[in-house]
């Protein structure tokens, strides 16, 4: 006798694929889908306080109206960020790390995004997938390709890379809110970043939730 369909158990939907099939990620990886997201944020207002003087403490900074607005640009990689925020993705403030941080954009259990104090001014910290900043598109760590980097900050010392540990995976270092914004300006440097972005979104929910700030996310979601 065949199975009966209607109770036959479904694979669990995980991670951002509750909301978007894999054709509506890809279009607005390729920035040709305007996404509906909810109109209204499910907030908490003891975690939103838990951090308000973390968030008092950044804005203190000389860095802080830099950090804010580039946080701002960053918001635009985050696919339907209202719908997924916290639980999907989260941005802390000031972290309790050894690197001393800023700010941190995570998804998952990765790391996408890090603002740092360089003097008085900024530098980032992008996580992306290696194959899209190679020469042939494969992720062979002797074959990035230095000459598209260089050309998307102001100056080519501006720009430097690492490889984390874990498959398919680049660090890029770019110093300086001039070259950081140039940076994200770069068409293929946002597929880049949202295709990270998405990769990491679709393996679950957010391990950060817990430092999740929403005074930064103010800045993330306004644009």
């Amino acid at each position: 006798m065949a199975p009966d369909i209607s109770t036959t158990p479904r694979r669990s939907t995980t991670g951002l694929r509750k909301f978007l099939d894999p054709e509506q990620q890809r279009d607005w990886i390729e920035g040709e889908a305007d996404l509906i997201d909810a109109e209204e944020r499910l907030e908490s207002l003891e975690q939103r306080f838990k951090y308000v003087a973390r968030f008092q403490k950044l804005l203190r900074r000389p860095q802080a109206q830099d950090v804010l607005e580039i946080l701002g640009v960053y918001g635009q990689t985050i696919p339907i960020p209202r719908k997924t925020e916290r639980h999907y993705w989260s941005v802390s403030c000031l972290p309790s790390t050894s690197d001393k941080p800023l700010v941190r954009v995570s998804a998952s259990w990765m790391e996408l995004f890090t603002l740092y104090a360089d003097g008085e001014g900024l530098r980032a910290r992008f996580l992306v997938h290696l194959s899209h900043f190679t020469t042939d598109h494969s992720p062979a760590q002797g074959d990035v390709d230095e000459a598209f980097l260089e050309h998307c900050v102001t100056t080519p010392e501006d720009v430097g890379y690492f490889f984390p540990r874990g498959e398919d995976i680049f660090g890029i270092n770019v110093r300086g809110s001039a070259s950081i914004r140039k940076f994200l300006a770069e068409r293929r440097i946002l597929r880049a970043i949202r295709t990270f972005n998405v990769t990491h979104m679709n393996r679950g929910r957010n391990a950060y939730q817990a430092s999740h700030c929403y005074s930064l996310a103010d800045t993330m979601l306004a644009g």
